[in-house]
């Protein structure tokens, strides 16, 4: 089925373009907001050809995989004239979808919503987690070239360098952009908050004042980037009240000189002297913890840490409290140098794709033809870091192979944790994030880590459940 096809077909069983208020792309799914969800033929569109998943609730949720997603979208809004809504450009939009959820909790609508900052970035922090991969992994290689400064190796060392560079070490600059556009502030405004944290003079500032510790300056309680992305986010969260109270206070015909230099000259105040220390003391925090935890020197503490984060990650998508560990990869990535984190939660995906193999075996023992031909169609995205085909499809409605799956994937979590793979960016899991590992050794240690769940989610699946219990279903 074609693209075209694809998205005609699911325009139709949605109830056409009147039933559709508007429709946005997530990266791996589009989430259709409609008018009257009732009409949408949910168990038709779980059995049409390319779709490989869909999530109830509002807004609909159709999976289509990296890419497809983009494709179909691009037809809806062009072709059939449906209202786009581009997470990247249109925060109201995502902030309305977030209230629009009436059931969640205060918590995991402020989880939505620091997801809402970083998913936009996604794309670019690969992208750069990549250059700066091949730049390492070049510099290992050919060592000589690079320390002689001359020839096309060096050049394209640097190239690539700069390429990493351009995104990451600027991203306190995108993140206070992303996060003013979802609190409602100017965007330029919110990134020269996340400028500032990253300017020179703040440790001019610090040193004059006497809060700069020249022995060790990570220990100071004012110097650059300090308070990272939380204080950014908070930052921008305040930024986005004060501009508010400005402009409406502030006559018309100074709105535009007025309101934004009063704004950052308060809040900017504001940040450097007090939202910066204090946030900075917070995020010393948690990196010691992280470090405590999840970089462990303690072998016992790495394997028991890395197995649980595993063996819990999914029901954690599901509760939606995985969008709180998008900062927790920020802070890692930009104050450890590393997100050892992500190749730990990534194993979560693999213990369900081992889990996925031993239902299909059972499946064909009984001969349910439905389930082998969802889990043929859902396996490739699942190697490829796609999870939610099979999660919605196979193991979450079987109950048992969820759990199993989850108890399997920990075993590569605890090997992947104790060898100390770190990761140069996040994004997509599975077999396509072994080029984001830092060294080639991580990227050997992460690939076993995966086979390590695909074969300990096959094991503990086969032998926790029965066949008949795959019968049925």
């Amino acid at each position: 089925m074609t693209n075209q096809e694809l998205s005609n077909k699911i325009l139709e069983l949605v109830g056409g373009k009147d039933n559709v208020i508007s429709v946005a792309n997530c990266m791996t799914r589009l989430r259709i907001e409609l008018k009257d969800p009732s009409v949408a033929k949910i168990t038709e569109l779980k059995a049409t050809e390319g779709i490989l998943g869909i999530v109830e609730g509002s807004p609909l949720q159709v999976v289509l995989g990296p890419g497809k997603s983009r494709k179909v979208y691009d037809i809806f809004v062009t072709e059939a004239g449906l209202k786009g809504v581009d997470a990247e450009i249109d925060w109201r939009a995502n902030k309305e979808a977030i209230k629009s959820t009436q059931k969640d909790s205060p918590i995991k609508q402020a989880l939505r919503t620091i997801a809402s900052i970083f998913i936009p970035m996604i794309p670019a922090i690969i992208a750069a987690g990549l250059f700066n991969g091949i730049a390492s992994l070049l510099g290992q290689l050919f060592p000589e070239a690079i320390a002689s400064g001359k020839g096309a190796i060096f050049v394209i060392q640097n190239l690539f360098s700069l390429f990493g560079a351009s995104f990451l070490s600027y991203f306190a600059i995108y993140t206070g952009i992303n996060a003013a556009k979802q609190f409602g502030a100017t965007p330029a405004l919110g990134g020269m908050i996340g400028g500032i944290s990253i300017g020179s003079q703040i440790v001019t500032i610090s040193t004059v004042l006497g809060l700069y510790n020249a022995e060790t300056p990570l220990k100071s309680i004012l110097t650059t980037g300090k308070g990272g992305i939380i204080g950014i986010i908070i930052g921008v969260w305040i930024l986005a009240k004060v501009e508010n109270f400005i402009r409406k206070r502030v006559p018309d015909v100074l709105d535009l000189i007025l309101t934004p230099l009063l704004t950052i000259l308060t809040v900017g105040s504001l940040y450097v002297f007090v939202l910066m220390p204090v946030t900075g003391w917070i995020s010393d925090a948690l990196v010691w913890l992280l470090s405590f935890i999840i970089n462990s020197s303690n072998p016992v503490v790495s394997v028991i840490s890395g197995y649980i984060l595993s063996a819990v990650f999914l029901p954690m998508v599901l509760l939606g409290l995985h969008h709180g560990l998008i900062p927790i990869y920020s802070i890692q990535l930009t104050e450890m140098g590393g997100v050892t984190l992500f190749p730990v939660l990534a194993m979560a995906g693999a213990g369900q794709v081992g889990a996925a193999i031993a239902i299909y075996i059972m499946a064909r023992r009984v001969k349910n033809v439905r389930l082998q031909k969802t889990i043929i169609g859902a396996l490739p995205a699942g190697f490829l870091g796609v999870g939610e085909p099979l999660i919605y499809g196979v193991t979450l409605p079987l109950g048992k192979p969820f759990v199993t799956a989850g108890l399997g994937a920990g075993f590569g979590g605890a090997f992947v944790m104790l060898m100390g793979v770190a990761a140069n960016a996040w994004g997509p899991s599975g077999l396509v994030a072994i080029p984001l590992m830092q060294t080639p050794a991580m990227m050997l240690y992460y690939f076993m880590g995966l086979v390590i769940s695909y074969i300990m989610g096959f094991i503990i699946t086969t032998l926790g459940i029965k066949s008949q219990d795959v019968a049925n279903v």
